[in-house]
C-alpha cells in the first residue's frame, strides 16, 4: 500500500547508503583540500627534503674516494636533479604514492671500491646496463610474475628488515661514529642526538596540528642550532661552492664494460629493487590501501629509467626512501593520502641540483642531528613490518619461516662479513638476505607442502 512505511531493513539499507555517501563526500572534500599547495604542504615538503638525506650518499662516496671538487660537485648535482625528477614523475604519474626517491646505499661500498681503483666509468656502465635490464622486465610485465613477493609474510619481513637496516646507520650517526672515532659518545654528541630524538617523539606523539605535522623539521632546526651552540657544526665550507652548476655528460669517461664489476653491481641493483618493494608496501600499509601490479610495474620502471639517466651524468641509482615513508605515519600525510608535499620536495630537489651551495649546506648538517631524527623513523618502519606480519595466519610453519628469515637477515651479514666481491654484496645486505630467505623458506615449508596436499586430496576425490 502507498501509505505503508518502508521496512526496517530497507530503512537501514538506505541510512547506511546515505551515511556512506556522506562519509565519502567528506573524505573527498578533505582530500581535495590537501591537494592544494598550502603553506602547511610547503613546509611538509621541505621537511621531506631535509629528512631524506639525499645528499648523504654522494658526500660519503665522494669523500671516501677522494674525488676533486669538480667531480664531487657534479655527483651531488646529478643525484639531486635525478632524485627530484623521478620523485615528481613517480608521485604524479607512475607509482602514485608519496615516496621520495634518492641514491641507494646498497651501492656506496661498490662505488667507493670502483672509484679508488679508477674504474668509475665501468661502475657507471654497470649501473646503466643493470637499469636497462630491469626496465625491460618492467615494460614487458615480466616483473608482475613476482607478485608472490607481496604476500604479507614476505613484505612484513622486508619492511621489518628495512627498519633494522636503517637503524644500524642511524645509531652510528646518533652516537657519533664507532668506538675509537673522535667524538664517539661524547657528552655534546649525545646531548644533541638525544634532545633531537626526544623532541621528534614528543612533538609527533603529543603535538597538535602544524606542530605535530612538522615535528621532524622543528627537531632538525633545534638540533642544528644546538650543534652550532656547542661548536659542533661548521658551515664555512659553503662559501667555496659555486651558486650555479650543471652536471656533465659521462664525467668519468665513456662506456667501459667490465664483467667483474658488473656482477656485483647487478646484485646490488637487485638489493635496491627489494628495498623499493618493501617501501611501496609500507606506504600502502600506512595509507590503508592495497599495492597494485600496475604500481609495482610503473614504479620500478621509473626507478630504472632514473638510475640509467643518473649513471650517464655522474650519479648512481635512485630508489624509494624508507625514512620518508616513516614520516607518513607521524604526520597527516598518511591519513589524507596527499602527495602534494612529496611533489613539492621533488621540485626543491631539482632546484637544489643547480645550486651547489645549497647542497653543500645540507651535507654539513651534523651527524647527531641526523641520528636523532632517523631513530624514530627506523622504529616506525619496524613497527609497520611487525603489524604486517600480524596479518599472517599464525601456525607453526609460518612462525618458523618468519623466525628463520628475520634471524638470517639480521645475523648472517655479520657472520659472513669477511666475504669479498659479489658474495660480499649479497650477504652483507640484511634486506636482500632476509628477502631471499623468506621467499625460499615460504616456498619449501608452506607452499610446496600445501601444493602436495591439495593434489593428494584431488586424487582421493577422483578415486572415490
Amino acid at each position: 500500500m502507498a501509505n505503508e512505511k518502508p521496512s526496517t531493513q530497507t530503512q537501514t539499507h538506505g541510512d547506511a547508503a546515505t551515511r556512506k555517501k556522506t562519509e565519502t563526500s567528506v573524505a573527498e572534500a578533505g582530500s581535495s583540500a590537501e591537494k592544494k599547495v598550502t603553506p602547511k604542504n610547503a613546509l611538509l615538503g621541505l621537511q621531506h627534503v631535509l629528512v631524506s638525506n639525499v645528499w648523504l650518499d654522494p658526500v660519503f662516496v665522494a669523500g671516501a674516494i677522494g674525488l676533486p671538487l669538480a667531480l664531487s660537485s657534479n655527483m651531488m648535482n646529478a643525484i639531486f636533479i635525478v632524485s627530484g625528477l623521478v620523485t615528481l614523475i613517480q608521485a604524479t604519474k607512475l607509482v602514485r604514492l608519496p615516496i621520495v626517491q634518492g641514491p641507494s646505499a646498497a651501492f656506496d661500498a661498490l662505488m667507493i671500491a670502483a672509484g679508488t681503483a679508477g674504474s668509475l666509468a665501468a661502475a657507471g656502465t654497470s649501473i646503466f646496463i643493470s637499469s636497462l635490464i630491469f626496465l625491460v622486465l618492467c615494460l614487458t610485465r615480466v616483473i608482475e610474475k613476482l607478485r608472490f613477493l607481496f604476500a604479507p609474510i614476505v613484505s612484513g619481513v622486508i619492511i621489518f628488515l628495512v627498519g633494522v637496516s636503517l637503524s644500524g646507520f642511524t645509531l652510528s650517526e646518533f652516537l657519533g661514529g664507532a668506538p675509537g672515532d673522535k667524538g664517539f659518545a661524547d657528552p655534546k654528541t649525545l646531548a644533541v642526538s638525544i634532545i633531537t630524538c626526544v623532541l621528534v617523539v614528543v612533538l609527533s606523539q603529543f603535538g597538535k596540528g602544524m606542530v605535530k605535522a612538522l615535528s621532524y623539521l622543528i627537531s632538525l632546526v633545534v638540533g642544528t642550532a644546538l650543534s652550532l651552540a656547542f661548536g659542533m657544526a661548521d658551515f664555512s665550507a659553503v662559501a667555496s661552492k659555486p651558486w650555479l652548476g650543471l652536471p656533465k655528460f659521462m664525467p668519468y669517461g665513456g662506456f667501459d664494460f667490465n664483467a667483474a664489476i658488473f656482477v656485483p653491481f647487478f646484485i646490488a641493483y637487485l638489493v635496491a629493487i627489494m628495498e623499493a618493494l618493501g617501501v611501496y608496501q609500507a606506504a600502502t600499509e600506512i595509507q590503508g590501501t592495497k599495492l597494485q601490479d600496475r604500481q609495482v610495474r610503473y614504479g620500478l620502471a621509473g626507478e630504472a629509467a632514473g638510475s640509467a639517466i643518473s649513471s650517464l651524468i655522474g650519479g648512481f641509482t635512485t630508489t624509494a626512501y624508507p625514512q620518508n615513508v616513516a614520516l607518513l605515519k607521524v604526520t597527516d600525510e598518511g591519513k589524507t593520502r596527499t602527495r602534494v608535499p612529496v611533489i613539492i620536495a621533488g621540485v626543491v630537489f631539482v632546484v637544489l641540483g643547480f645550486i651547489p651551495k645549497a647542497g653543500a649546506a645540507l651535507s654539513l648538517i651534523p651527524s647527531p642531528v641526523i641520528g636523532g631524527i632517523f631513530l624514530p623513523a627506523a622504529a616506525s618502519l619496524i613497527s609497520t613490518g611487525f603489524n604486517t606480519l600480524r596479518k599472517v595466519e599464525s601456525d607453526d610453519r609460518t612462525q618458523v619461516v618468519i623466525g628463520l628469515s628475520l634471524l638470517l637477515g639480521i645475523a648472517l651479514p655479520n657472520a659472513l662479513s669477511g666475504l669479498e666481491e659479489g658474495a660480499h654484496v649479497f650477504f652483507s645486505n640484511s634486506i636482500l638476505v632476509g628477502a631471499f630467505s623468506v621467499v625460499i623458506l615460504k616456498a619449501l615449508i608452506i607452499d610446496l607442502p600445501n601444493f602436495i596436499a591439495r593434489h593428494a586430496d584431488e586424487r582421493t576425490k577422483q578415486a572415490e
